[in-house]
């Protein structure tokens, strides 16, 4: 879930238990916190857009409720809904700086996920003005290079996410695909032993841990120590 997300999530909490059966913004955010609940993202997505929607475009909050629709759509996988709502975000006042930035992120994500590289890229650049500081951001930049097949820039986008949370497990779950993808296996097997060791019970653990296993491990080659010559016979 992205920070603006969350954001939306917690500022936009019920007072009461069930939600009113009403065609109104604040009706439709209850059933979108509800549906997100449930573990349901598409039906959140609609919610929230539904809010949007009712709450018009000179609302400030509206563009918030277009991003969290836009976020929920990807988990959904829904991605043309996502585009669309995030194109809406990213066009209408009300984004602080930082919101719009992982606004243009997830958006960014949404094109990746359906193919659109360089609109993915586009809109990655666009976001650095004003979260470059996230290790998220670098993190999707390196991943983004690898579909790209550009090995210095993932390279590099990795190094940067590790310098901001060097600890993270998803970060170097990455860092190790970003080597497996430039041939050093060495240097991944060192970046997955270390995300399953920071995350032993996660999924992004297991996941590092199981990588560790595909890959092998490189055989210790021992050149044999030749016996001493036999005695002569006298």
């Amino acid at each position: 879930m992205s920070l603006l997300l969350a954001a939306v999530l917690a500022a936009a909490a019920p007072a009461g238990s069930a939600c009113p059966d009403l065609v109104t913004s604040e009706a439709m955010v209850c059933r979108a916190l509800d549906a997100q609940k449930r573990g349901d993202p598409e039906g959140a997505a609609q919610s929230f857009e539904q809010a949007a929607i009712a709450s018009g475009d000179k609302d400030i909050s509206t563009a918030r409720l277009f991003a969290a629709a836009g976020n929920l759509w990807i988990e959904a996988n829904k991605l043309d809904r996502a585009a669309t709502a995030l194109d809406k975000a990213i066009s209408l006042p009300g984004l602080t700086p930082q919101q719009h930035g992982e606004a243009l992120l997830d958006r960014a994500r949404a094109a990746e996920a359906a193919g659109d590289l360089p609109t993915a890229r586009a809109k990655l650049k666009l976001a650095a003005a004003s979260i470059a500081a996230d290790p998220f951001y670098w993190y999707f930049s390196a991943a983004l290079a690898v579909r790209e097949g550009d090995q210095a820039a993932a390279r590099s986008a990795i190094d940067k996410a590790l310098s901001l949370a060097p600890n993270d497990p998803t970060l170097l779950f990455e860092a190790g695909h970003v080597a497996h993808f430039a041939g050093d296996d060495a240097t991944a097997r060192r970046y997955w032993a270390d995300a399953a060791a920071a995350d032993p019970r996660g999924a992004t653990g297991k996941a590092a841990a199981k990588a560790v296993e595909l890959l092998g491990v490189t055989p210790t080659v021992t050149v044999p120590t030749p016996p001493p010559p036999a005695p002569a016979h006298k």
